[in-house]
């Protein structure tokens, strides 16, 4: 296997994620990082021998096998397109982009090319959700008739709580459902193998003003154009219902994401709080709980478990599976991608784009 050269682009919270699954990807180094802001004294402090304030700069200069976009959301079309310009695979933040356009010619540009282009929907590679995936396609649960669940946090849920994200010219057409929506849509097709085909929304934004406060302690008031939280009705490509409900004002919820996929013989649980474990809900039989252990997962699952049973994974673990998958899948042509693709990318937006036109019709609107 070949040392990939890569360049993470934006140190923020989920940068700097990705920068530690990284360190733990296997033929992998990070050659570069690229922000607008403090980037030469972080590129110090993680020992990263380049350091640039200019996607296009970097691009141009350094010689890259792939790129991790890890910026906001409005600039995840330019710079993922200047990437294919360049040959460079691609690992994007979700949501993919801002809306369904930007989606199409994305997934349409990296189609005309050898590159590999992901989005970093890591729930896919918890050793349980892999479970659960794997015990749905064995017919374990029989015929699938639900899917419920939601994603809840609590970091916005007062008035004076401030973040780029409220602004739709950053964010996009959704802010809550883009943001955390988008795993949890993913996680749900991808379990079930099953797509949405149509959907129901209910938007609501609790504070339609919110209070900025800027370095130097002054405040003004900014008008918020995006959802706070938001519920779903889904029916799926089989016929099965199903319910998400996204919120960042869920008080206590730090960051719970939470699926149960029912089926005529049992239900399967997984809950990102306890993600070590799955739970089997029967009728006739006490329900049963799977603790990840390797030797008692199925291959594909216990592939993904970096430890022995009784030591916890979490959310870097999931990272760091999906980031190994997604490289040495480059050196391996025939693999199957369990990675989501930037097609993958393309329908999840056609689903959160009939969100959105479902929450200002107030009705049911099919998928395209």
């Amino acid at each position: 296997m070949s040392m990939k050269k890569v360049g993470v682009i934006g140190t923020g919270f989920i940068g700097l994620a990705h920068i530690d699954a990284l360190r733990r990807t296997k033929n992998v180094e990070i050659s570069v990082l690229c922000d607008t802001e403090n980037v030469k004294e972080k590129a110090a402090l993680y020992h990263i021998p380049h350091a640039f304030t200019d996607y296009q700069d970097m691009m141009n200069q350094i010689p890259l096998d792939a790129v991790h976009i890890c910026t906001p959301n409005h600039t995840h079309f330019p710079i993922a397109m200047c990437a294919i310009n360049h040959g460079i695979h691609i690992i994007c933040e979700k949501p993919f982009t801002t809306n369904v356009d930007e989606a199409e010619k994305l997934a349409a540009a990296v189609k005309e090319t050898n590159i590999a282009a992901g989005v970093n929907l890591h729930n896919r590679f918890y050793p349980m959700t892999n479970e659960m995936k794997r015990q749905i396609d064995q017919g374990k649960t029989g015929e699938i008739i639900a899917v419920t669940g939601g994603y809840v946090q609590d970091w916005l849920q007062f008035e004076t709580d401030f973040n780029w994200r409220l602004l739709s010219k950053n964010s996009g057409l959704t802010r809550i459902v883009g943001d955390i929506g988008s795993h949890w849509i993913d996680l749900a097709q991808y379990v079930t193998g099953l797509k949405i085909t149509e959907v129901m929304a209910e938007f609501n934004c609790v504070y339609p003003e919110r209070i900025f406060t800027d370095k130097d302690g002054n405040q003004k008031r900014i008008a918020v154009d995006t959802e706070d939280m938001a519920a779903i009705l889904l029916r799926f490509e089989n016929g099965a219902l199903g319910s998400c409900f996204v919120s960042s004002m869920q008080a206590g919820r730090k960051n719970k994401t939470f699926l149960t996929v029912a089926g005529k013989k049992c239900a399967l649980t997984w809950d990102s709080e306890d993600s070590n474990n799955l739970e089997i809900g029967f009728r006739e039989q006490p329900n049963r709980i799977i603790t990840k252990d390797p030797n008692l997962l199925s291959a594909p699952a216990a592939a993904l478990s970096g430890y022995p049973g009784g030591h916890v994974e979490g959310f870097p673990d999931a990272f760091k599976n999906h980031f190994q998958h997604f490289y040495d899948s480059m050196d391996h042509p025939d693999m199957i991608r369990e990675y989501a693709t930037f097609s993958d990318g393309l329908q999840e937006m056609r689903v959160i784009e009939a969100i959105f036109e479902s929450s200002k019709t107030r009705r049911w609107v099919k998928v395209n």
